[in-house]
């Protein structure tokens, strides 16, 4: 699992985690297939129906000046708007605006919510239809631009007629960090949840003012590392922050479209998560 961690975040190669497997399956055919029972499998990723009657979905462009440019995002919400509604910006993984990030989205307007989903691939002709092209894609994107299209997909949103004005986000791994990172940047951001992301600097977090709920896996080595340092520099600052680690749940728990789904920890998470933002994003006056 630790290879294939290295390998869905850019740290070692396709051909370095075949070979690595290889070495201890003794088969380069058995570890193709370790390769591919553990790739996503989108055919799962429909927990909400996209053609759900109850809900009204859509791809909004919006405009980035100090970003990309012009950017792309799914829309989600209720069908029926009797009155404005709070959003959440929905932050994908490092590989693009793929099916089960539309699909989180999806929930989110089922839950009472507007959610938008950017896709920082956008400049790059969008999500390309595979993780593995989609993590490629991203890292030829410069890290400070995506920044600044999220940003900007929190200002296209806040602004929006269906929206109260009231944002928060949430982010899984690579979303995750960029979460905290809107947290950071955005003063006004309502709350902001982060799945197993990549801690910022101890020091950042006393910029943060929206209140933080943070979901870490126990099994998750790699991000778990730095998460007492970062907590030392929230409790410092007196910043609003939950966190919740899941016994014998790995980084990624909460994608069901992977073998390191954990459907306790991700229904329970997931709880957490809408009651969180249903308490921080006030409805309209």
């Amino acid at each position: 699992m630790r290879l294939f961690d290295g390998y869905v975040h850019g740290q070692i190669s396709r051909r370095q985690f075949l070979d690595g497997t290889a070495k201890i399956t003794a088969s380069a055919t058995a570890a193709a297939a370790i390769l591919a029972s553990l790739s996503p499998d989108y055919s799962r990723a429909a927990e909400v129906d996209p053609d759900d009657k109850s809900i009204s979905v859509s791809y909004k462009k919006y405009a980035s000046p100090k970003g990309a440019g012009v950017m792309r995002g799914y829309y989600a919400r209720p069908s029926v708007i009797q009155h404005r509604l709070p959003a959440v910006v929905v932050i994908h993984e490092n590989r693009g605006l793929n099916p089960y990030i539309e699909d989180v989205a999806r929930r989110l307007a089922v839950a009472g919510f507007i959610a938008f989903a950017p896709d920082a691939l956008t400049p790059l002709g969008g999500y390309p239809g595979n993780d593995d092209d989609g993590r490629t894609l991203q890292r030829q994107r410069d890290r400070n631009e995506m920044i600044e299209d999220f940003v900007a997909a929190v200002d296209f949103v806040s602004k929006h007629p269906d929206c109260t004005g009231k944002v928060g986000s949430v982010g899984f791994c690579f979303g995750g960090e960029m979460s905290m990172r809107l947290a950071i940047r955005i003063p006004t951001l309502a709350a902001a949840v982060a799945y197993y992301g990549r801690h910022p600097e101890p020091a950042e977090a006393a910029l943060i003012k929206a209140p933080l709920m943070l979901h870490h896996g126990e099994l998750d080595e790699r991000v778990n590392a730095s998460w007492p340092e970062f907590e030392t520099g929230l409790q410092a600052s007196d910043t609003s922050y939950i966190n919740f680690e899941y016994a014998d749940a790995d980084h990624g728990f909460h994608n069901d479209t992977t073998p390191r789904f954990d459907q306790a920890a991700a229904k329970l998470s997931w709880e957490r998560s809408t009651k969180f933002f249903s308490q921080h994003l006030d409805p309209e006056d």
